[in-house]
């Protein structure tokens, strides 16, 4: 199966609630079903601010990548040290996309 990159550099493809609960960012629109009870907009909000605000494809493209935002954005099911390893990993994944 090929890997599907989302916009914030996470795979698509290895997420528990692909392809069931979510179809990936880009076929939500950005809307995954998460957002809509943690976020005041109802979007991811790395999505808002890279493809729908700046308009690029996905947050590699951004010249300030690893933002505050993008290093803020942590899933609340992870410790700090599995957080840091999967932002390393995501800059590295959009680095080189």
């Amino acid at each position: 199966m090929k890997q599907m990159l989302s916009s914030c550099g996470l795979l698509c493809n290895e997420c528990e609630f692909y392809p069931g609960q979510c179809a990936g960012c880009y076929q939500v629109k950005g809307a995954p079903f998460w957002a809509a009870e943690h976020t005041e907009e109802h979007i991811c909000p790395l999505f808002k601010c890279a493809v729908v605000d700046k308009k690029f494809t996905d947050c590699g493209q951004c010249p300030d990548l690893p933002c505050p935002l993008f290093l803020s954005m942590q899933d609340p099911n992870s410790t700090d040290e599995e957080h840091k390893r999967s932002l390393k990993e995501r800059v590295a994944r959009l680095s080189a996309n």
